[in-house]
Parts: structure tokens; C-alpha cells; sequence
């Protein structure tokens, strides 16, 4: 059993929907004090609402994860609200699906705006705290695809989820003078609200491809996320575990009908 993370003082980016909500319960059903960050009030409001009901202890702001004066801003305010901070889970993201031929350079920009540089700007904000508190954790929601896989139309997702890992090896380093570790998830195809609107083609072709035979839950994510904010994991640092119901271990389609 892991030690209890209750009254630890957590953030969330990208808390709202899909894995950030998935880690966000489970770090609330444990008894941590949680921030959600995101920029849609209203998806916040009921997302906390819902883990508050269900007898969490989560708080919410408006971020864009991509501004360093507003996520310094968030971070401070936090921190404050909460009694300093533990854990930052970095998870904000979004993937918008453009072949290379299409994709206008803008897009390019802002998908590593909000899923690589956000990663940096989340450190550098939370790094003055764990300094204050002479420890710390940090979590970054990567993907397997990009550092593992690929997909069309997901060039600028897969290059910002590459570059995350290549963040964490040299941050890790940096973090350690503060008795900091970050690491990262690394996850398959869960089932979120984007996953969704992917179509129910995409969904079962994905959950055949699959070893397990079904996509993840947010929870499976929020689960990881905890093990590596554990007092377990002190010891682990700059590591990426994959989760993915073993998606990416055949060699072929047709090795999954040895099984």
C-alpha cells in the first residue's frame, strides 16, 4: 500500500477532461488537496464540483498553460490556497488532427506551446516551492505516440510528446539540488471525451490492436501518477513508465491472434 497522500497539496493542469480529470480524482480520492488548471471555467467548475461531492478537497483557476504570467500566477496562487506544494502533474495537452501537406505552421507552434513548453513553464513555476519545502515531485503525461509510435496527422503531437522526454532527462538532473523528482506517463489510447469524437471505427479498430482487447480509463493514467508522486517512488527520477494494456509489444496484427 502506498503512503497515504492525504493534505499533500497537488496540481493538475489540463484537470477538466479526459487523463488530467482521471488523475485528478484519484489524487482527490486519496485525500490531497487538488488544483485543477485549465482555460474553460465551465468545464472546471463542474469537474471540481463532481470531486467535491464525491468528498475531495479540489479547488480550481484559469490558466493558459502556454503564458508564464499566468502560470506563475496559478502556481503562487495554489500554493497559497493550499499550504505549499508537493506535486505538480504537468498533463495539459490537446492533439489536433493535420496531415504535414495541410498543416498551417501556426498549428505547428501551438500544439508545442501547449504540450511541450507548458511542461517547462509548470517546472520552472513550481521549483521556488519544492525549493521552500526541500522536496517535490513532478509527473508529465506523455504519450507513446511520438517517443514509440506514430500516426498520421499527429506530426507536431508526437514531436512535442518526443520532446517531454528529452525535458525530463536534463530536468531531472537540475530537480535533484531540490530533492525533486519528475518523471512520466507514457499513455496508450485511453478512453476520453477527445477519443471519442475520434469515431467508433477508430475506437474498436484501437481496442483490437490492443493485447488487452479495451482501450484504458483515465483512472489507469491517474493510478501512475500516484506511484510516482509516492514516497515508494523517492528514488525514481528522469524514468518514463508506458501504460497501454500492451499496445505497443506486437510485432504485427497478426501476432495478436496467437493469443
Amino acid at each position: 500500500m502506498l503512503t497515504s497522500l492525504k493534505g499533500k497539496s497537488v496540481i493538475v493542469t489540463g484537470g477538466s477532461k479526459g487523463i488530467g480529470r482521471g488523475i485528478a480524482k484519484v489524487f482527490a480520492a486519496t485525500g490531497a488537496r487538488v488544483t485543477l488548471a485549465s482555460r474553460g471555467e465551465d468545464a472546471l467548475k463542474e469537474a471540481a464540483d463532481a470531486m467535491n461531492a464525491a468528498g475531495g478537497d479540489v479547488r480550481y483557476a484559469l490558466c493558459d498553460v502556454s503564458d508564464w504570467d499566468s502560470v506563475r500566477a496559478m502556481v503562487d496562487d495554489a500554493a497559497a490556497a493550499q499550504g505549499g506544494l508537493d506535486v505538480m502533474c504537468a498533463n495539459a495537452g490537446y492533439y489536433p488532427q493535420t496531415k504535414i501537406v495541410d498543416m498551417d505552421p501556426d498549428e505547428w507552434d501551438n500544439v508545442m506551446a501547449v504540450n511541450l513548453r507548458s511542461s517547462f513553464l509548470c517546472v520552472k513555476a513550481a521549483i521556488p516551492h519544492f525549493d521552500k519545502a526541500g522536496k517535490g515531485r513532478v509527473v508529465l503525461t506523455s504519450s507513446i505516440t511520438g517517443p514509440i509510435t506514430g500516426y498520421p496527422g499527429w506530426s507536431h503531437y508526437g514531436a512535442s510528446k518526443s520532446g517531454q522526454l528529452g525535458f525530463l532527462k536534463t530536468a531531472s538532473m537540475e530537480l535533484a539540488r531540490y530533492n525533486t523528482t519528475i518523471n512520466a506517463v507514457m499513455p496508450g489510447n485511453i478512453y476520453t471525451e477527445g477519443l471519442q469524437g475520434l469515431g467508433q471505427d477508430y475506437l474498436d479498430t484501437m481496442a483490437a490492436s490492443i493485447p488487452l482487447k479495451r482501450l484504458g480509463a483515465i483512472e489507469d493514467i491517474g493510478n501512475a501518477a500516484l506511484f510516482f508522486a509516492s514516497d515508494e517512488a523517492g528514488y525514481i527520477t528522469g524514468q518514463q513508465i508506458v501504460v497501454d494494456g500492451g499496445q505497443t509489444l506486437p510485432e504485427s496484427l497478426e501476432a495478436l491472434d496467437e493469443i
